[in-house]
Parts: C-alpha cells; structure tokens; sequence
C-alpha cells in the first residue's frame, strides 16, 4: 500500500499555495523560538481575526453563541482557541492539539561564572536532546527575566543581523583521541554544554579584581536590559540555535530550521483553526508547553487547563455543569499532532520501511506510537482510524500511516494518551521530519501543506 508522492499532483495553483504557506510558516519559527514567544504571536493573530481573550468574556459575562470566537492562555505558554459551532458542544468538539516547546538548552538559575579570563553559562539541557549536536554552533538567547518590583524583561539576543551570538566550544581534534574513544552519549557531557558568553575585561577594572571577565558581562547587562546578577534566579532564559529556518535543496522543496517539533504541526493547526467560519461542531485548537518532558506542570497537557477552559466557555454559553463537561469530552474527536519520524537513507537500518513516514507523501498517521511493545501509546481505534481516512479521502489530502522505527529500535510518545482519558476519539498525526531533536530539522514544504489541508478538513468534517 505505498502512498502516492504529493508534489505529483500539485498544479500551478497548488505550488502558490504551498509556497505561501511556507514562507509564512518559516517566519514564525525563525523568530518564535520558545513558548512565549509562539504564544504572544498568535494571539496577536489570533485578535486580528475576531478571537476575545476568554477572561474578558468571564468578566463581562458575555453569553457566548454560535460563531464567536474566544481564546485563553495559561503562563503565557500554552494557549487554547476555540470556535463556537452551531450543534450544542455537548455533542462533542473536534479538537487539534500540538505542542509549542522544543529541545533545547535552559540557563541555570545561577549560570554566570569566569573561568581563566573566560565567561560562560551554566545550562540544563531541556528535553532529549544530542549533547554533541549543540557544539560549535551559533547559538542565540531567548527568554524573559522576572524582577522583584513586578516587570518582566524580554530578551532576545542573537537573531538579528547585528546581534553578537554564543556557542558551547568542542575539543579540537589534534587533542581528541581520548574523546572520540567514547560512546557517541558521552563524548559531550551534559555539564559540558556551558555557553560561552565573554572574554574581555572591564575596561578599568583593578588590577586586584578577581573576576574582570565577568564583571564586564554584568555591566553590560544591567546597561542594556537593568538586569541584576541576582535576577538570573528568576529568569527563564533558553538557549536555542540561532539564524533563520531556510529552503533547503536545489529545487527548495524542503524547510530546514529549529523547532519544527512540533511547531510544523502547532503552526499548521492554528493556521487550519483561524480558517474556519462557523463550524457545525465546535472547533478547538490546543497548544501546549511542556511536552518534551512528560506534559507535566501547569502549562503541560497533563494540568487542569484544557478541561477548565471548556468548563469556563460551556458555562458562558450556557451549557455549564460538570456532566455536561465530561458528555462533550467524551463525545468528542481530536488528532494529536505531532511530527513523526521521516525515512532517511543514510539510516534505513533502523526503520520498517512498509510502516515508515516518507518526506513528500503527506499528513502522517499513527495509530499508536509508545515504545516495545507500545508502551505509552494510546491506540487508537478501528473505526476511528476509519472515520478519519474518510475525511482525509473526501477532502483529497495526502497522508500515510507509519510507525517510529522498526519494533524494538525505539519509539516515542505524545500528548494523546492524555485526552484520551476522557473517553474521546484521539490519533496521532502529523509531519515527517529528518534530524529530528537536533538543533536543525528538516520537513517537506508538501507535508505541511497537507498537514494544513488535513487539519482543516477534520475540524469541518469530523
């Protein structure tokens, strides 16, 4: 059953859509490099197209009817729109959900230090990540810095054309037979990965000064942003790649770029979300923080917020009570999107290539994920599965199905076992992607379009 490749398929028409949706798409993930950040952007986008903060609907006791469209936030970190359809929501939502956090490297709380006339950052490496894999690249600075008077100072360093960048140094190779002796998880240390971040003293430091280095650092911190050494305690600062997501190939069919897990399928989402015109169910698009660790925390798919959310909007549109909460739950449908593993020649040993995801073939469906033996898989059901090739049918989108590797070389888990819980209809889906959780990543620009088109379709028809 080998899927058709789309770019065969594609008219004129067609290739101006995908292009437009790309470029757009690449500019997002250019400059939203961490969670804030994608959340304060689309919620700008989001009011452009007629979305209401939720709370503001709480406080005016607005009575929310079919085609209005609110949204609601958690932390600045994780956001929810929803769409108000024309069936009563106790019949069921048809939900997307993607998470917004990527791999990276996060500054500990106490980072700065000076080592022999050098300065650096002490991080934390935030999800799974390659250690080897963030050497020697240029690295920028993202994050806010929370003061005890109350503000919050964003920062951002690194992405702009005269911005100075950093980087984690490696071991040269005429000192490195030692280093390349060692399995391909030890050859960095994860306390090895410190950012380094300055090497000239303050001009006029005294001679009997300790540190200059780093005093030189802290100057220019606290001319430029006002921030304190003490401040690091209350700051969250993640370190990520720096530069632009770019065409990758002679014939630019491919995006390279940080964060494509899983903003590929986040931003295809809640692009597909901000099409739809009064839906016959109502539409929901869930986008959270926290995945790459487990989903927990206040922000996580794991916390209370999403069910809260529709506890807060089915009361305004007077449907409230917990029974009915957890009817419409039950009675509802969602694709868990997240990015799946694209075959890659240079490592075909690793993947069943009748059940692999394949760049350029479309939407990617897992009907479970897991690791041996499906550990940590949701799994979804038969006629679900049925249901939703339908709609993709109908609809004339591309997709495939797959599987993370071959049986017992891997595996992977999303948020969908979460929602799950409730009793609703979930699947995995989402974009094929090469160098996944590497600083950069790679999709097919056909994958996201279908990606978008598919989202759209189930959102309307599921």
């Amino acid at each position: 059953m080998e899927r058709a490749n789309a770019w065969k398929t594609y008219s004129e028409q067609d290739m101006g859509k995908i292009n437009s949706l790309c470029d757009d798409y690449k500019a997002f993930i250019s400059f939203n490099k961490t969670e804030r950040e994608c959340v304060a952007s689309m919620t700008a986008l989001a009011e452009s197209c007629g979305y209401v903060p939720l709370e503001l609907a709480i406080e005016e006791g607005q009575s929310l009817q079919s085609g209005d469209a609110v949204w609601a936030s958690k932390h600045g970190k994780t956001l929810m729109l929803v769409h108000i359809g024309e069936e009563p929501m106790v019949n069921g939502f048809n939900i997307l959900g993607a998470h917004i956090d990527s791999p990276r490297l996060d500054l500990k709380q106490n980072p700065l230090y000076e080592s022999n006339g050098l300065v650096l950052l002490d991080t934390h490496y935030y999800g799974g990540i390659k250690h080897y894999q963030w050497v020697t690249i240029p690295l920028a600075l993202h994050g806010v810095v929370a003061k005890k008077d109350g503000t919050v100072v964003q920062v951002a360093i690194g992405d702009q054309a005269d911005d100075p960048v950093f980087c984690v140094t490696d071991l040269l190779i005429h000192l490195g037979k030692a280093q390349l002796e060692k399995k391909g998880s030890e050859v960095v240390e994860g306390e090895a990965l410190d950012v380094l971040a300055g090497g000239q003293p303050l001009p006029g430091a005294a001679d009997d000064c300790k540190e200059p280095v780093r005093e030189q650092v802290l100057a220019i911190l606290k001319e430029k942003y006002g921030i304190e050494e003490e401040d690091f305690l209350s700051a969250e600062l993640e370190v990520v790649p720096a530069g632009e997501a770019r065409d990758l190939g002679f014939d630019r069919s491919m995006v390279i770029g940080y964060g494509q897990d899983d903003r590929v399928c986040a931003y295809t989402s809640f692009a597909a979300q901000l099409e739809v015109v009064t839906p016959k169910k109502t539409t929901v698009c869930i986008l959270v923080d926290k995945e790459e660790i487990g989903s927990v925390g206040a922000t996580g798919m794991a916390s209370l917020f999403f069910e809260d959310t529709i506890a807060e909007i089915m009361e305004l549109a007077g449907e409230g009570g917990a029974l009915n909460v957890h009817r419409a739950l039950a009675a509802s449908s969602m694709l868990s999107s997240d990015v799946s593993a694209g075959f890659d020649p240079s490592y075909a040993n690793v993947f069943e290539t009748k059940n692999a995801a394949y760049l350029g073939r479309g939407l990617v469906f897992n009907k479970y994920t897991g690791a041996r033996g499906k550990s940590g898989s949701n799994d979804a059901r038969a006629e679900y599965v049925a249901r939703v090739r339908s709609i993709m049918d109908d609809a004339e989108v591309h997709f495939q199905t797959a599987e993370l590797g071959k049986v017992d070389a891997g595996g992977g888990g999303t948020i969908a076992y979460i929602p799950a819980k409730y009793g609703m209809d979930v699947i995995d889906s989402g974009v094929a992607v090469l160098s996944m959780h590497a600083p950069w990543e790679v999709t097919s620009k056909a994958d996201i379009y279908e990606a978008f088109k598919g989202y759209k379709a189930f959102l309307l028809n599921a």
